[in-house]
């Protein structure tokens, strides 16, 4: 424990001695060294299962021809976003853990909180374009070739794409102009902007109006249209007369609406909120939610559910018994 605090106080900086930062220090969850071998294990085996779980849904809608469709090369897409996105924040994560160097440079955190930002902007546009074209599906299906052709989902994904690396840059632009000369020591596990702004010693109102606003915005748009589209596929529902089409409908719906809601409360719970109003220990908790959980639970939520898609896993899959046992014979 000696060895850690002398370690962690070389790269502290002290405010009479130097002015400028060039390295901060990632606190994370505890200083308690069992409970963080406990921590490393059980995110771990969450990451194994993101990135297992979200680049096997990308093999899936590669390999198998009946899943090319734009709802599936969206559901690819936004599993690809996931497994970037814990990719960003679980491995220096999990290096922490076990280190006793906590360190992570200028340039290293301002890289982390820019990818962070990307992903996690870019993943609420998706899901908002995911919207839309289940309302194209569901609400007009005899057009929904040429309302959602190629040309119109792959200029969905790259606007979304952009979208988040315009909204990355600004804060990334704005919270890396501040002066850091109190300390260096972010009380989080990963580079994210509310501890940022916490430890700056500049006047941080223009960081939070920017944050405020823009998070709000993107947030009122992306829930607008969630709520706009699943309104009109709500008529389309209560006009069809067949129980198997609405009941295929719900299933589909369902579980975009419930990706859809965990994403934006945790978002909405993070950054649409005033930075004096941030607690290190429950935010933490949250951030590591959406940033680390969530990536995980989508494949669930959007495939496992899914009857195309475990059908799709049997014909990739149908040669290996052990895997049509455990996912589609539970009971035996």
């Amino acid at each position: 424990m000696s060895h850690l605090t002398s370690d962690l106080d070389s790269h502290r900086i002290h405010m009479n001695n130097v002015t400028e930062v060039t390295v901060f220090i990632l606190m994370g969850f505890t200083n308690n060294f069992e409970v963080q071998v406990f921590l490393f294990l059980l995110f771990l085996e969450i990451y194994l299962f993101t990135l297992i779980g979200n680049l096997g849904m990308v093999f899936l809608v590669t390999r198998d021809s009946r899943l090319h469709n734009p709802m599936y090369y969206f559901i690819s897409v936004l599993s690809f976003l996931d497994a970037c996105y814990s990719s960003v924040v679980t491995p220096k994560m999990l290096v922490n853990f076990l280190n006793e160097n906590k360190a992570i440079s200028y340039l290293g955190c301002a890289t982390q909180m820019f990818l962070a930002v990307t992903f996690g902007t870019t993943e609420g546009f998706l899901l908002a374009a995911m919207a839309y074209d289940r309302y194209v599906a569901i609400y007009n299906p005899l057009l929904y070739s040429v309302s959602m052709s190629p040309r119109v989902y792959v200029s969905l994904i790259i606007a979304s794409y952009v979208g988040g690396i315009v909204h990355a840059s600004i804060h990334t632009v704005a919270t890396f102009s501040l002066s850091f000369c109190v300390s260096n020591e972010i009380r989080h596990v990963f580079c994210d902007i509310p501890p940022l702004l916490a430890i700056s010693c500049s006047d941080t109102y223009t960081n939070q109006l920017l944050l405020f606003y823009f998070v709000g915005s993107i947030e009122i748009v992306t829930v607008l249209i969630v709520l706009i589209s699943y309104g009109f596929i709500l008529l389309a529902i209560l006009r069809m007369h067949s129980s198997e089409g609405r009941r295929k409908v719900f299933s589909t719906c369902g579980s975009h609406l419930t990706g859809v809601s965990v994403l934006h409360g945790t978002v909405l719970f993070m950054y649409v909120r005033p930075s004096s109003s941030y607690v290190s220990e429950h935010d933490m908790i949250v951030s590591t939610f959406y940033t680390i959980v969530i990536p995980m639970l989508n494949p669930i939520i959007y495939s496992l559910r899914n009857k195309d898609v475990k059908e799709a896993m049997k014909r990739v899959f149908g040669e290996n018994r052990c895997i049509n046992k455990v996912y589609f014979h539970p009971s035996h």
